[in-house]
């Protein structure tokens, strides 16, 4: 552990790959430890879905610095592009420049932060103290190393909130988890088999949701006898579909309104209120005990398909002293700000360095692991962080301090052109 880096950064995703550049930029010697076995390994599990906003507003402008004086190849910028076309057109090239491939470890799981010599209850000299980094590489065996700074950009998709409204696992979901999906399954494509044909609850009242259960709609004109309850657990129906011309997100908007059309055409089978009570195998088919509307029922299905968002795991953060909301688990200088009851993705203020700070000077979490469980995050407010962040770390305190993010209009918005 003898060589000391300027700042770590977890997680090889559009964040932490914005983070290097900056990085590298400003003079700083980054290391960029991803779990996966390639960048953005978590979007491409979501590679099939469409992004909501477009091309412009999600490359962090480092970044194309990089591409650009590599000949990149620019999309269009008025598109709007798949987690897929992200990654390849963006992420993949960005990673495999000569600038930014030197600084990323792959197959490197972080499980564990400290500060070098000192426990989480250990205060003297904390400050004047490194960061020790403990991971695991693809044969489990585990390494150390020493920053004087960290970012943590791990993100929260390998964190998916459980079935239960109370935030727990309702009973039989841990046991029946092979037919338990998380996230957004490729249900037209890698996943069909599973799905054409079948019987699927999907949970959850988000755009995620949204978009597995239109894909499930599409799969039934190939397949008749697919068949869908699209089970809301709480959230207003009216806010959440009719409420989607309302939207700020034009794609958003649009899903919104086709999701009511589905439901208005009787392809999905609404179960508003929805309470999961329990899930039993029989025999082929999973057994759920439902509570829809105040009334106790049960129904069959094939599949569960849980798209009720993400939470942050903060288990290898055990020693660090954070400064986190109780009930968002956000920092607090952006708790408030992110608090879903109050914002949506359109509303946000920017923020930066300042806002993040936990107590632990020189730990900073940031994109969508920075909001919590609010799932209001855009990558917009992701580069701002890191361009904030790291003028931070290179004791630029203007620069730190100012906001530069102009936040699109987003109802004004016209696409030009599609992918």
């Amino acid at each position: 552990m003898n060589k000391v880096f300027d700042v770590v950064i977890i997680g090889a995703g559009p964040v932490g790959i914005a983070a290097s550049a900056h990085a590298k930029s400003n003079g700083l010697t980054p290391l960029v430890l991803e779990k996966g076995s390639s960048v953005g390994s978590a979007i491409n599990e979501w590679g099939h879905v469409r992004l909501f906003t477009k091309w412009s507003y999600v490359i962090d402008k480092e970044v194309e610095k990089i591409l650009n004086k590599h000949g990149w190849e620019k999309p269009c910028f008025d598109a709007i592009p798949t987690g897929r076309e992200l990654l390849d057109q963006y992420l993949i090239p960005a990673a495999s420049s000569k600038d930014l491939s030197q600084h990323i470890s792959y197959n490197a799981e972080v499980i564990a932060i400290a500060k070098e010599g000192h426990s989480k209850h250990t205060t003297h000299d904390r400050d004047k103290m490194n960061f020790v980094i403990h991971y695991k590489d693809a044969e489990q065996d585990v390494h150390i190393l020493s920053t004087k700074a960290v970012i943590d950009a791990s993100g929260t998709w390998s964190s998916p909130n459980p079935i239960g409204r109370d935030g727990l696992p309702v009973p039989g979901e841990i046991k029946n988890s092979d037919s338990i999906e998380y996230g957004i399954p490729d249900v037209l494509k890698k996943d069909r088999e599973l799905y054409q044909g079948k019987t699927t609850l999907l949970i959850g009242g988000g755009h995620s949701a949204m978009n597995v259960g239109l894909n499930l709609i599409e799969l039934q004109d190939s397949s008749p006898d697919t068949k869908v309850y699209w089970g809301l657990r709480g959230e207003n129906l009216d806010k959440l579909l009719g409420g989607g011309l309302n939207d700020k997100v034009p794609a958003r908007r649009k899903l919104g309104l086709a999701a009511q059309s589905a439901i208005d055409s009787g392809k999905l089978t609404l179960l508003p209120e929805l309470t999961v009570k329990r899930i039993s195998a029989v025999e082929k088919s999973l057994k759920v005990e439902i509570t829809s509307n105040g009334c106790n029922s049960h129904i069959y299905v094939d599949k569960v398909i849980v798209a009720t968002g993400f939470r942050p795991n903060t288990q290898m953060l055990s020693e660090i002293r954070l400064n986190l909301d109780e009930v968002v688990e956000a920092p607090r200088g952006i708790a408030s700000m992110v608090d879903p009851n109050a914002h949506q993705c359109g509303s946000v203020p920017g923020h930066g360095a300042k806002e993040l700070a936990h107590v632990d000077n020189n730990f900073y979490i940031a994109g969508m692991k920075s909001y919590g469980r609010a799932p209001s995050f855009l990558m917009l407010h992701g580069y701002e962080q890191i361009r904030s962040i790291v003028a931070k770390l290179v004791g630029d305190e203007k620069a730190a301090n100012e906001m530069r993010l102009t936040f699109p209009d987003f109802a004004n918005e016209k696409q030009h052109c599609s992918l």
